[in-house]
């Protein structure tokens, strides 16, 4: 009996439902590929992507040069390989997405749990707050907070976490809202614990599963907001690789006319790995959920 029950736990039906998702599937393995070149970019290309090429002259550098054995996707404005700029943004765009997504989900889930276990004033300031944060345009948030401090790395990821924590708050305290008043949350007050225990033992468990979907959400629109911030100039600035800041060259018309191995390799990955990252949070929603 013990045997049965365990094949057929939640986690272990949910497993079932997610292997059967085929565009679930074909989402991990695009995401993971991507996880794959970013981290073994080095070893993939033997150029550096800042590394210039220069002409048969010796003298000018090898500007918007076409697609060759030697560059396998062409060469840039500058004369750098498209391809390892590609490898190499990888990392960084992944970089960026991963860690917004870190700093928003750990800041959203402490925020809901707080203000759906404790209600009250509490609950009213902290989403009074939440109301405030989203009332401004995304967009706009974040080309503020990029420009009032100096473009780099790390404030792109702040200021994606500091935009995209309110939806895990708001999903957060929802679900604490939903679970407090069950049973069992009753039995363990009426046992004494006290809330730091009910909240570690019984309430986060819990609520893991949609925020695990809310994480590969948060990560495919992570990914588009720095390729956004980027292309606009006020994100990854050069000469950092960027699929966002390698669609700036894609603004003149001649490149977009003339030159596609300049615009359609970063847009192209950007697209792909979005819609990986869609398709397996899409099969992580559908493997959790309960009515399933």
């Amino acid at each position: 009996m013990m045997q049965l029950f365990q094949r057929n736990s939640f986690y272990d039906l949910a497993q079932r439902r997610f292997v059967r998702n085929r565009l679930a599937i074909i989402g991990a393995v695009i995401t993971a590929v991507f996880v794959f070149i970013a981290i073994f970019a080095p070893i993939l290309t033997p150029y550096g992507p800042s590394e210039f090429f220069f002409a048969e002259d010796g003298v000018t550098y090898n500007r918007y040069a076409p697609p060759s054995s030697d560059h396998w996707l062409g060469t840039d404005s500058l004369g750098r390989d498209v391809l390892t700029r590609v490898f190499y943004g990888a990392r960084v765009t992944i970089v960026v997405a991963f860690s917004a997504v870190l700093i928003s989900t750990i800041v959203g889930t402490i925020v809901g749990l707080v203000a759906g276990f404790f209600g009250g004033i509490i609950d009213s300031i902290l989403m009074r707050i939440v109301d405030v944060v989203i009332s401004f345009p995304v967009l706009f948030l974040l080309i503020s907070i990029s420009t009032i401090l100096e473009p780099s790395l790390w404030i792109v990821v702040f200021a994606i976490g500091f935009v995209r924590w309110t939806n895990t708050a708001r999903l957060v305290r929802g679900e604490v809202l939903r679970i407090k008043q069950l049973d069992f949350i009753s039995a363990a007050r009426g046992c004494g614990s006290p809330s730091p225990k009910i909240i570690i033992r019984h309430i986060i468990p819990n609520v893991l599963a949609p925020v695990m979907v809310q994480i590969t959400i948060g990560t495919a629109q992570a990914v588009l907001m720095e390729a956004s911030l980027s292309f606009l100039g006020v994100g990854i600035q050069q000469p950092t690789p960027s699929w966002g800041n390698m669609l700036i060259d894609a603004q003149r018309s001649l490149v977009l006319r003339e030159m596609p191995w300049i615009w359609i390799p970063p847009g192209t990955v950007t697209l792909l790995l979005v819609l990986g990252i869609y398709f397996l949070g899409d099969g992580l929603r559908d493997a959790f959920d309960p009515k399933q």
